[in-house]
């Protein structure tokens, strides 16, 4: 008995002393107002992976916050408009967003390298620049005056390079082309004589069937075949000179993540990282079993591009770079940082996971 009312007794001295406080301010967290967000995107209602991992990180913020942090997320055109997604997180009309920095080059340049950019690296050099390498500090510097926060919420990994209603059989074969295809890379063809469309997935389709384009890049088999993409071009080209590893931002309005408490934060960064995973794993269990069906099923000729067409791209990426750094000193800035971490990365990868590739292919 007298244990028993010496250990009441240190509960309630324990209690005053605000010993207990650590259950008490749980008990106060839950009984907070959530906090509610609107997410808008660039994707299709519905559509694989990235409206679908959009949403999917939406409801895992959810459950890592108890509920604190809510997120309603609308698919492209639903709020706003596919392409608009940084003018309404910028200005606060939804909260966050899920888009690709390079639809958006007119406004930042520079930031189209978190996109992804021409004979850049796969996706595990990618990640390790972004995380370990300076990446994403530099991405965070370049979006803070547009009032934006970005993270990084998916990864395509290395993509295909199109689809082509002719054959490529060389560099000339590209001139005159009708071609949607965003960013540094669609500078580049622009070099190459093509005339570069810059057009939403969802309007892809009906560009193609129509003739307003002759060809197209939009991701991986997965991906395209959702978009029906088969249907408009018969000729599916890789290598994805263009995108080795993509990858999609999930921007905040930066005002409203520095009003987000702490502990919020750390979920939301948390759960990014999760999904670039998860959407780069999903993506790479379907892509093999749909491209054998694109191929043998439904009739479509896989073509590799040309050596020399490669060739000639790579000389026409470099030009493109050196004159956008030259013009753009934030530009450069990021162009150095990837360069040097590139040069590093590679010679890394000659010893280890290249190396082991070309003796499996013996």
């Amino acid at each position: 008995m007298k244990r028993r009312s010496f250990i009441r007794k240190m509960g309630k001295g324990m209690a005053a002393a605000g010993i207990g406080v650590p259950l008490m301010a749980g008990k106060t967290l839950a009984k907070e107002k959530p906090i509610t967000w609107r997410a808008v995107t660039s994707w299709p209602p519905k559509f694989p992976i990235l409206q679908e991992g959009t949403e999917r990180l939406a409801q895992n913020i959810e459950k890592m916050t108890g509920g604190r942090l809510k997120i309603q997320v609308f698919a492209g055109g639903e709020l706003v408009a596919p392409l608009e997604v940084f003018d309404a997180v910028s200005q606060g009309i939804a909260q966050a967003g899920s888009t690709a920095p390079y639809f958006y080059a007119q406004k930042t340049p520079e930031a189209q390298f978190f996109s992804d950019y021409p004979f850049g690296m796969t996706h595990r050099g990618k990640m390790a620049w972004l995380y370990c390498g300076g990446g994403m500090e530099l991405f965070r510097e370049i979006y803070r005056p547009h009032n934006l926060y970005p993270f990084v919420m998916l990864s395509t990994g290395t993509q295909m390079g199109g689809w082509f209603s002719k054959e490529i059989n060389s560099p000339a074969d590209l001139k005159g082309l009708k071609m949607r295809i965003p960013g540094l890379a669609g500078k580049v063809m622009a070099r190459a004589g093509v005339n570069v469309i810059n057009l939403p997935g969802s309007e892809i389709p009906a560009a193609l069937k129509s003739g307003v384009l002759d060809a197209a890049e939009w991701v991986s088999p997965l991906y395209d075949i959702s978009l029906n993409l088969h249907k408009s071009a018969k000729y599916y080209y890789y290598p994805a000179w263009h995108e080795p590893a993509s990858t999609v931002a999930f921007v905040v309005n930066l005002k409203t993540w520095e009003a987000l408490p702490q502990n919020l934060r750390c979920c939301v960064e948390m759960a990014c990282a999760e999904s670039t995973s998860w959407t780069l794993a999903r993506a790479d269990v379907q892509n093999p079993r749909i491209l054998k069906k694109i191929v043998e099923k439904l009739g479509i000729q896989l073509r590799k591009f040309p050596d020399n067409v490669i060739r000639e791209l790579r000389g026409m990426t470099s030009e493109v770079m050196e004159e956008e750094a030259s013009a753009n000193p934030a530009f450069r800035k990021v162009y150095e940082s990837l360069k040097t971490f590139q040069a590093d990365f590679n010679y890394w990868m000659e010893s280890s996971e290249w190396a082991y590739i070309d003796g499996i292919r013996l």
